[in-house]
């Protein structure tokens, strides 16, 4: 399965996970996931999964605490967020953000994986641990 073309509802594990399209609006503010939020709740969904390519460039750069904001939000709001698709250029360019990545991969609000399959796994493995 690859990233849809319109935002769509999956069932993974028997988690909701609302996909989010590629080719939608970036996300450059926390005010910029507003509609995400209001489809998640809407649709009932328990995660959110973003194309890495819909955030803007701020996310990566930690200094500038779009990252921080936006996870915060969704952490409000007890949902749990994944970032899909190849970061490694923004790695390439900062320690912190990768220390950022592998925090955030051991814990349970915010994921970044390469593939939704990559996803399915993660929530499969988390499933499987109860």
């Amino acid at each position: 399965m690859g990233i849809p073309s319109t935002d769509v509802v999956i069932e993974i594990s028997g988690l909701r996970v609302l996909l989010c399209a590629a080719d939608a609006a970036p996300i450059a503010s926390e005010g910029d996931t507003d509609d995400l939020l209001g489809t998640a709740f809407g649709e009932g969904a328990e995660l959110i999964a973003i194309p890495a390519a819909r955030l803007s460039p701020d996310f990566f750069r930690l200094a500038s605490g779009l990252a921080g904001r936006i996870t915060q939000r969704f952490v409000n709001y007890r949902l749990h967020l994944a970032v899909i698709g190849d970061i490694s250029a923004h790695l390439a360019l900062s320690g912190p953000l990768r220390d950022f990545v592998r925090e955030a991969n051991g814990g349970e609000s915010l994921w970044f994986v390469g593939t939704i399959e990559e996803l399915t796994e993660r929530l499969r493995g988390a499933a499987a641990r109860g």
